[in-house]
């Protein structure tokens, strides 16, 4: 069901013919309570278990066809001018993703999450986007992202990214030490490493030209 959807939401926005909006709004708007409790009952989930130890299982399949689906929502919502609930939960609920990459699901499946925040992070509206501006002009997206580098700054701001690996080794984030039998150079995954860089350094920007006050800022 999460492969389908994801297929015919990345279809309809290839399709230059129909009034996308429109067909976009038919099929989501009676899924939108039904998303938002798919993302809050799947990744509300003990990835702990036996069943997330291989990235082949079944359990970690179903995972990755739904980072499938909210990519397609993710891309979707610059059709609609009022986003649905369902387009925008992946940053006012933020912390669940946060909380499955440093849990110890595969690597392959954390690093699918870690390039969606970065699409998240990067996501523009549509006038946006046109205007070349650097400030969102879109209330709701606004709200959205400064939800999203509230969570983001929340984690980073503990011991977060010392627990995100940026290999399938032992090594991340937070250590200097290279994994037993890789050298230092060889053993770092540079995409996720510059994405995660990305991905804080949008929200603190983001948070700083959203402060009221200096001390906010500090």
């Amino acid at each position: 069901c999460l492969w389908t959807l994801a297929a015919i939401l990345k279809e309809t926005l290839k399709d230059a013919l129909v009034p996308r909006a429109g067909v976009l709004k038919k099929l989501l708007a009676p899924l939108d309570a039904v998303l938002e409790g798919f993302y809050n009952a799947i990744l509300l989930h003990h990835f702990d278990s036996h069943h997330y130890t291989s990235p082949y299982s079944e359990a970690s399949n179903n995972l990755v066809s739904f980072i499938d689906l909210l990519e397609a929502l993710l891309a979707s919502r610059i059709e609609l001018e009022l986003p649905l609930r369902c387009q925008r939960i992946l940053f006012l609920k933020a912390s669940y993703v946060l909380n499955v990459i440093s849990s110890s699901i595969p690597y392959v499946i954390k690093k699918k999450f870690i390039l969606l925040l970065k699409k998240c992070v990067l996501y523009k509206s549509r006038e946006d986007a046109r205007s070349g501006s650097l400030f969102l002009g879109a209330t709701s997206l606004c709200e959205d992202m400064l939800a999203l580098s509230n969570a983001v700054l929340q984690v980073v701001n503990l011991t977060w990214l010392n627990q995100v690996p940026l290999s399938g080794k032992s090594n991340s984030f937070g250590s200097s030490e290279a994994a037993p039998g890789h050298d230092s150079q060889g053993g770092c995954d540079q995409t996720v490493l510059r994405a995660l860089s990305l991905v804080v350094l949008k929200a603190l920007e983001f948070k700083i030209h959203n402060s009221a006050t200096e001390a906010e800022i500090k």
